[in-house]
């Protein structure tokens, strides 16, 4: 079994990769506004949506990630496509870059930058809370999801317009989450600071909400000097999965970064 994905649109083809904990309809809210321009690929990363467990073998998760990931679209017959993800998803997205796979690179929040040593122990500690929050909540999840205050206890730490989260949407992400514990797990067992060089003639976007509560704008100014060559765009009032708290801004990102 692969990697679950869906294929929209028509145009030069964009790769979405989600964050930790997520699945590929992460991208909902913004797809409508991509697909007239780009033929979208969403893709479920092993352990998380419907895609078969994460298996690293020792290895570093974000590597096995990316080479599923690459596996995946060879499959397809897509050769370098412009790739873009949030948090882990945006790591995975740099580590397609760097490894010839891409032909331009968009990360949104993107992993692997901490300006802190604590914020790898903060982070772990919220994917956690979350993880047991969905497992004691879960029967009350869909009257949770029904009401904006529901939605707001829900996804606390990670949007800042979480009314905008549709109630369908916030009860496939909670049992997401839950059932991507082991992956959420694995992952923070082997955490690394992202540190490949990109190829020359990869144009690379980094962009980073201004109100993101677990990986905070200052990581933005590691990026900046890991990845000298990025444009660097901020993403103001958003949190730290920035496609429902404004998928026009986050389109216009996507389709500036993957070619205008």
């Amino acid at each position: 079994m692969g990697l679950a994905y869906d294929r929209a649109g028509s145009g030069p083809p964009l790769v979405l990769i989600h964050g930790l904990g997520h699945r590929r309809q992460a991208w909902t809210a913004v797809l409508g506004l991509l697909t007239p321009q780009r033929e979208v690929i969403t893709v479920d990363m092993p352990g998380h949506g419907q895609s078969p467990p994460l298996e690293t073998g020792g290895r570093h998760p974000v590597e096995v990630i990316a080479e599923q990931v690459a596996g995946l679209l060879s499959g397809l017959g897509i050769d370098r496509p412009h790739v873009a993800g949030n948090s882990l998803g945006g790591a995975v997205a740099l580590g397609l870059g760097s490894a010839g796979y891409a032909a331009s690179v968009t990360g949104l929040s993107p992993a692997g930058f901490p300006a802190s040593r604590y914020e790898i122990p903060y982070a772990r500690a919220v994917f956690t809370a979350y993880t047991v929050f969905g497992q004691v909540v879960r029967p009350l999840v869909p009257r949770l999801a029904g009401s904006a205050r529901g939605r707001r206890l829900l996804y606390s730490a990670m949007v800042t317009r979480p009314g905008q989260v549709t109630p369908e949407q916030a009860q496939g992400d909670v049992a997401g989450f839950v059932a991507a514990g082991h992956a959420i797990r694995t992952v923070f067992a082997g955490p690394a600071p992202f540190s490949e060089p990109i190829p020359d003639g990869v144009p690379v976007t980094i962009a980073w909400g201004t109100a993101d509560r677990v990986l905070p704008s200052r990581d933005a100014d590691v990026a900046r000097r890991r990845l000298p060559q990025a444009r660097f765009v901020s993403l103001p009032g958003c949190g730290h999965v920035p496609m429902t708290d404004d998928p026009e801004l986050v389109a216009k990102v996507l389709l500036e970064g993957s070619g205008g």
